[in-house]
């Protein structure tokens, strides 16, 4: 009985929902409105390896695609359907959609969750806008171009010129053959694709932001338009307690703040989340807007080498974790796939992750904010060149964008816009754009950290990063020892000008053992890939391992560690799981080994 309600399309307020559909979910969490439409499922696809499409004017109602695709999966993955692993440099998506008659007279949004890189999209026929960027989320105002009642055909063009990628961000997307530590392309649509009705006075976003000092949150809110008269209505609640509530003018300069009395704070160990309730009435009194949000009461800051979570000094044991899937490349093939990485990252010991070199969507940082799982949110910065005002350019409005995107999430503790940057030369402009960097993500956002380049050329930053894989556990502790308050190890840093000015030192990545038990146990090398040299029993992988943390957690000036990596990635075999996600080792020996005390734990400081 339950599936054939699933199965059924519900018309609830305009709402549409198939048990078909993949990733049916709604895919932004904390900026949920009733009345949307998933259109994820099959579309028309075709490949436009000539960029003849537009000649062509495949984008006309009357054309039509040569091959189908299931979206939201790239074309490179196998739940896509299409399975095309080879260099498209272009590629065009069509279907259409029923607009419900209850819209009449609301905006109209066309959401993508993600496109890479270049979207441009038709609506019968018609140009309806475009994008560029290839992790971040954005909205069409189709308004114009459909009728509610009539059924509207959508044409999307994606382009992803592998001539352009130096200008672009690719992250560990490979060039041509998946190799080493890069891996399949992601091309086209990645997440999501949603319409939904919108007031034309609705809010376009909220931000909300958590003050643990006076036990408050401030809210600010943003409109697609405004009347005299308009007033926005926030509601807050613990469970089913309704603890706050605002009333007040709806203005471009308004803000709402909020005490909270015996607020419960997030963290880890206690995720506590406040749901939240936003309405936007009419000088009448009528509800034209109504977006249902939860906020987390949380504080991260840095004093000293220390990082501080709620006040309190918190080590970060966490894991590098890239976000790919057997099946779904880029895109996690279901909901409970995304929970599923967190669950297996907690079983470890890590207390969260670094988001490595992708921008995870959005129903990722919601179950880091339900489950207690604190990360830092990267750029996929990899590919684009830092030095090149264009590639400059792309790489901070993407990353701002996420920033503004995520910003409400108390599981993100800090932003990471890049990777691994050395050696840029001329070396004074990488500088200047470093600190450019630095500026722009302090300016978005004063309440996190900016780790602005992990591991490699630092000129400003939050905290100072450092990549090391040495694997001897000796070598590795006298490497990252201290002397006069100064460290002896600042990563890879090409320039020596550059000087580590006291701030929090992060081990980012460390580790990266290789454990692949069908070939290593004979010490026979083959296509796999990781660091150093493998061990060749489990005795001796939990041996290393547990003196490569040792030497971290010993040492009284590191605020936390990244361990590389959660799961194995194609031909990178130096996960703790398979790429599968089933299980290499003894949980309950990894979960001991991750979890040792820091130095400061252990004096109960």
């Amino acid at each position: 009985m339950k599936k054939l309600l699933l199965s059924l399309v519900v018309l609830l307020s305009g709402v549409s929902v198939w048990a078909s559909v993949p990733r049916a979910e709604y895919p932004r969490p904390q900026f949920e409105r009733a009345e949307w439409i998933n259109l994820n499922g099959e579309w028309q696809f075709q490949i436009d390896s000539k960029f003849v499409g537009k000649e062509n004017k495949l984008y006309d109602t009357e054309a039509s695609l040569s091959d189908k695709i299931i979206v939201p999966f790239a074309p490179e993955s196998k739940l896509s359907g299409v399975g095309n692993t080879d260099h498209m440099d272009a590629v065009w998506y069509k279907r259409s959609v029923d607009v419900p008659a209850s819209w009449k007279g609301k905006k109209v949004m066309l959401n993508f969750g993600a496109v890479d890189f270049l979207c441009e999209v038709w609506i019968d026929g018609v140009y309806a806008g475009s994008h560029e960027g290839g992790t971040s989320s954005f909205s069409i105002d189709v308004t114009p171009f459909v009728e509610a009642g009539k059924t509207a055909q959508i044409t999307v063009y994606a382009e992803d010129k592998l001539s352009n990628w130096s200008k672009q961000p690719s992250g560990k997307q490979c060039s041509r053959a998946s190799y080493g530590c890069f891996y399949t392309r992601t091309t086209g649509i990645w997440q999501t694709v949603w319409m939904e009705a919108v007031a034309k006075n609705g809010l376009r976003r909220v931000k909300i932001t958590p003050d643990v000092d006076n036990s408050q949150f401030v809210v600010e809110p943003e409109y697609y338009g405004l009347e005299s008269g308009q007033r926005f209505i926030v509601e807050v609640y613990a469970g089913k307690k309704k603890v706050a509530t605002k009333n007040i003018a709806a203005a471009a300069s308004s803000v709402a703040v909020f005490p909270i009395k015996k607020a419960k704070l997030w963290s880890p160990e206690s995720p506590f989340l406040y749901d939240v309730v936003f309405t936007t009435v009419d000088a009448e009194g009528n509800v034209i807007d109504k977006v249902n949000s939860y906020a987390g009461m949380r504080k991260i800051h840095w004093e000293g080498s220390k990082l501080f979570l709620n006040n309190e000094p918190f080590f970060m044991r966490t894991v590098l974790d890239q976000g790919f899937y057997p099946d779904g490349v880029w895109t996690a093939p279901t909901d409970a796939a995304l929970k599923a990485d967190i669950e297996l990252s907690k079983a470890c010991g890590f207390n969260g992750a670094r988001l490595h070199q992708k921008v995870f969507e959005e129903r990722f940082h919601y179950w880091a904010d339900v489950l207690g799982y604190i990360t830092f949110g990267e750029a996929s910065d990899w590919g684009s060149n830092r030095i090149d005002p264009v590639a400059q350019r792309i790489l901070m409005k993407e990353m701002a964008d996420n920033i503004n995107r995520d910003y409400n999430h108390p599981s993100i503790i800090g932003w990471t816009p890049m990777n691994e940057a050395w050696g840029l030369n001329p070396k004074e402009a990488f500088w200047r754009f470093n600190d450019e960097v630095t500026a722009m993500v302090n300016a978005i956002d004063p309440t996190r950290p900016c780790s602005t380049i992990s591991g490699g050329s630092i000129h400003s930053a939050d905290i100072w990063t450092v990549h090391t894989y040495v694997q001897d556990p000796a070598r590795l502790k006298k490497q990252l020892e201290f002397e006069n308050g100064y460290p002896k190890y600042l990563g890879q840093a090409a320039y020596k000008e550059v000087k580590y000015s006291g701030q929090p030192y992060f081990v980012d990545e460390f580790g990266g053992i290789k454990w692949n038990p069908s070939q290593q146990k004979d010490n026979v090398d083959t296509e796999s890939w990781g660091y150093g040299a493998p061990p060749t029993s489990l005795e001796e992988f939990y041996a290393r391992l547990r003196g490569q943390v040792e030497a971290i957690v010993s040492n009284p000036n590191i605020c936390g560690f990244c361990y590389t990596q959660l799961t194995d990635v194609e031909q990178e075999q130096n996960g703790i799981y398979f790429y599968d996600r089933s299980l290499k080792f003894d949980m309950k020996i990894i979960k001991e080994i991750f979890e040792m005390p820091c130095t400061w734990e252990k004096e109960g400081k």
